[in-house]
């Protein structure tokens, strides 16, 4: 069985400060990524005040906006405001059996969460968790414990499995551990190869490194968004560059085309 799939941190779907409407733009560009599985980051599941001064404003919350009709879909809701709340969303072409929201803010001043939502494929079970760490090493680290005790306490070993999201590490220190605690691979260097980025000529000078770079979108250098799998092969991996992804948010989206592994069973 072969899966699309894709990360993407939103920007909550407006420009920088709010002042422009980007979720229209959004929906359209995600539609043309064709992913059966979309991973969605700063997802706003009620906003007030862009709620009035935007003319289009959905209706309905982000996460069923940019779902539609083709997609079903699951919302962690992670920081909550006087005028409304966002988290993180998981958009999906197949049936969501179930899904749970686990808050993993390591302080007052972020409030996070790791979505963990479970998609059944031809009667398999994928169990899916969308990321959004924080900007502070030591909490990221300790999120990312927290991701693994999930897992660990929870899955069966061999589950297949599927992690993708902001992971906010520019440094790059966070894969070593989740391939020793969980067995997966990242996509840009399943079985020690490099899968194939979209990177402008003038971007070459930043193309080394294991993970993509996806942030800042004009001008990607920081590798912040990863995508980690276990039980599939990566067939391509691909970041997303050019118009329209370079107005729409702060970062690039991924994409992953991936083939299921046989049962060890």
């Amino acid at each position: 069985m072969k899966l699309r799939i894709a990360t993407y941190n939103i920007h909550k779907g407006v420009s920088a400060f709010g002042r422009k409407a980007r979720i229209h733009g959004i929906k359209d560009a995600i539609s043309l990524l064709d992913a059966d599985l979309v991973f969605l980051q700063e997802v706003q599941g009620q906003h007030d005040y862009h709620a009035e001064i935007h003319t289009r404003w959905p209706d309905v919350g982000q996460h069923e906006f940019l779902a539609g009709e083709s997609h079903e879909v699951a919302y962690g809701m992670n920081a909550v405001y006087e005028h409304g709340h966002h988290g993180n969303a998981l958009l999906s072409r197949f049936p969501i059996a179930s899904f749970a929201n686990h808050d993993v803010s390591d302080h007052a001043y972020e409030q996070r969460g790791i979505l963990h939502a479970v998609v059944r494929v031809d009667g398999s079970d994928i169990h899916c968790f969308v990321i959004h760490l924080g900007l502070f090493a030591a909490s990221r680290r300790r999120q990312v414990q927290a991701l693994i005790h999930t897992i660990q306490g929870t899955l069966p070993p061999d589950a297949p499995l599927l992690i993708a999201g902001d992971f906010n590490d520019w440094s790059q220190r966070l894969s070593q551990t989740l391939y020793r605690e969980l067995g997966v691979q990242e996509a840009f260097d399943a079985d020690g190869r490099h899968a194939s980025q979209e990177f402008a000529p003038w971007r070459s000078l930043f193309s080394a490194g294991r993970h993509a770079r996806t942030f800042p979108a004009g001008f990607p250098w920081l590798c912040l968004d990863r995508v980690y799998v276990r039980g599939f092969r990566v067939l391509e991996a691909q970041v997303m560059s050019g118009a329209p992804w370079t107005a729409l948010s702060d970062h690039v989206p991924i994409v992953a085309a991936l083939e299921t592994l046989p049962s060890r069973a």
